[in-house]
């Protein structure tokens, strides 16, 4: 079998291979498959299973194997039975901007599918983060994230019902609430703190989102503050690992 020329001794680029120079059969197969990738383009459907072991001259799993790490990294994505390449990840800006507008730049059309809208009395590790007394009334909406109506995330918001008394009479969930807060309410975001880890869906999760549970998955954990300072929201926004990367623009601090 021959393999890229990027395998090639000496070359600049050895991901995946180990200081011993011995490439796993499966990474082998794996580097071939990501040149097929590339002649087919985004949606080209690629070939069975057991014609991709006959072409390599491997073993059916071999080929999973591979499949299955490209399949992780989003560069192939299952569609009915066969399996189709996957167009280029979503990338996210880590700043004020909401998801709507992060997609919409993108030339993806943006949505969100309400899962539900509750109210239920603040808790005291809630209460510091969303500027709401113990005990108060909190609205808790969970969305699923769209772009192109392809599932990509899940996303949960807590905000002080005092801050947003009508969210469920006024507010179209299908809409940005940044977006609401801004021009039916005044109120704009002055900063916020993230954090980002990634996590496993649960069951649920991933069912709501169509992803294998398997699937690593982005998690980011936002407080926002108004332009006053005062505490707004805290959202919970999971990220499918396979669709989603973040960019964020750094300066020079000194």
């Amino acid at each position: 079998m021959d393999y890229p020329n990027d395998q090639a001794p000496g070359a600049p680029v050895r991901s995946g291979i180990p200081e011993h120079g011995r490439i796993p059969k499966y990474y082998a197969v794996k580097a071939h498959i990501s040149l097929l990738i590339e002649e087919l383009g985004e949606g080209g459907l690629l070939p069975t299973e057991r014609d991709l072991a006959e072409r390599y001259e491997v073993s059916r799993e071999t080929v999973r194997q591979a499949l299955r790490e490209l399949l992780l990294e989003g560069r192939l994505r299952r569609q009915g039975r066969g399996t189709v390449v996957a167009g280029p990840k979503l990338e996210q800006p880590l700043s004020l901007a909401s998801y709507t507008e992060g997609v919409r730049r993108q030339g993806r059309r943006p949505g969100r599918n309400l899962i539900s809208l509750d109210r239920f009395p603040c808790s005291d590790a809630l209460a510091a983060e969303i500027g709401a007394a113990r005990g108060e009334p909190v609205w808790h909406m969970e969305r699923v994230l769209l772009a192109d109506d392809e599932r990509v995330g899940l996303e949960s918001t807590y905000v002080s019902v005092a801050r947003v008394p009508r969210l469920d009479s006024d507010f179209d969930p299908d809409s940005s609430f940044y977006g609401y807060l801004r021009e039916r309410l005044g109120i704009s975001f002055g900063d916020a703190d993230e954090r980002i880890e990634t996590v496993l869906a649960t069951p649920r999760e991933a069912l709501l989102i169509g992803a294998p549970p398997a699937l690593p998955m982005l998690l980011i954990h936002r407080v926002s503050r108004d332009t006053a300072g005062r505490p707004l929201e805290r959202v919970r926004t999971l990220y499918r690992g396979d669709r989603f990367s973040f960019t964020t623009h750094l300066g020079n601090g000194g």
